[in-house]
């Protein structure tokens, strides 16, 4: 039991299983510069587990954006059932790459590609982790990013992306139809007008310009209603939730009362970084997006209804769900 969580304890979840957890797990890619490292986090016991490929942010902290990042939701998510794969991007400060080499410093295409290059090896890492191997279902993938990692993520899912100071990229299309659901938290909204002019005029961070009508993929999509960001874009908070409004395939829209960019902690166990830390409104964010997954992973499973309907009834102060359907 967790003493520190409140409100939050009235949406259901699984009993948590032991957990196991290989690092660094490693990819040989000499085209890249670097080898691919992951870490992969897993129940002990079980077999048929499903995918969650975990993409991280481009945050200040040194090893927060990497695989040594995300405790919270690898951990969570691995406890309840899933096989979370989460791999250090080249933007990741433990990498040490210039960020003015090519495709710094935020290397988006890299950072798809290392999606991509999992599930295209998928054995060889399932082969390195200890009892893994035979427990995998590669039928059922999905990918979850925060923040940067959220637009790795949309750019899986179908959102395209045309950079105006990059001629060879203009509509990308980079979509993966291995990934079968996809989790979006506090990602970038709309480019073009916008963004912050600066931010705009920056041949470094153009990039953040992605066209959500092509997203297709299924997906949630998570905001914090104080998640302001200035220094990207004049808009309110609403501009994370763009993924869910532009595109035809996001799903479903969870958003928390006073979350900033943090989402009560995502990120880390006790990160400095994390400006709204808050176990309810972690546990929120754990608890819908594995309900979420489980659902969308196994259709039938009423854990989606169960846990939004839980959090209309006994949690409403802290979050609230949208949908399309409705």
């Amino acid at each position: 039991m967790n003493n520190l969580i409140k409100l939050a304890a009235a949406i259901p979840v699984s009993d948590a299983v032991p957990i196991l957890a290989a690092s660094p797990v490693t990819l040989s890619t000499p085209d890249r510069g670097l080898d691919l490292e992951m870490k992969v986090t897993a129940p002990v016991t079980d077999r048929d587990l499903p995918i969650i490929l975990l993409s991280h942010g481009h945050g200040p902290s040194l090893y927060i954006p990497s695989l040594h990042g995300y405790g919270p939701l690898a951990d969570f998510w691995a406890a309840h059932g899933f096989v979370v794969i989460q791999p250090t991007h080249l933007n990741s400060k433990v990498a040490g790459l210039d960020p003015s080499a090519p495709g710094g410093p935020a290397f988006w295409r890299s950072r798809v590609e290392d999606m991509v290059r999992i599930l295209d090896r998928l054995d060889e890492v399932v082969a390195q982790v200890p009892t893994l191997a035979g427990r995998v279902d590669p039928t059922r993938i999905a990918a979850a990013g925060h923040s940067l990692g959220g637009q790795t993520v949309g750019m899986l899912l179908g959102a395209r992306l045309t950079d105006p100071h990059d001629p060879g990229a203009i509509d990308v299309n980079l979509k993966d139809s291995r990934i079968k659901v996809g989790v979006l938290l506090a990602a970038p909204g709309r480019g073009g007008n916008d963004l912050n002019p600066a931010m705009a005029a920056n041949p470094a961070f153009s990039f953040l310009n992605p066209d959500f009508s092509h997203l297709t993929t299924p997906a949630l999509v998570i905001v914090g209603d104080a998640d302001v960001s200035p220094h990207l874009t004049p808009r309110s908070a609403d501009w994370h939730a763009d993924a869910y409004h532009l595109s035809p395939g996001a799903d479903f829209l969870l958003t928390l009362y006073g979350g900033k960019h943090g989402l009560g902690g995502v990120a880390g166990y006790e990160a400095a970084e994390t400006t709204d830390e808050d176990p309810d409104r972690l546990a929120v964010v754990q608890r819908l997006s594995c309900a979420y997954l489980r659902t969308a992973l196994n259709p039938g499973d009423p854990a989606w209804s169960d846990a939004s309907d839980a959090l209309r009834v006994g949690a409403a102060s802290l979050a609230r769900v949208e949908s399309k359907s409705q």
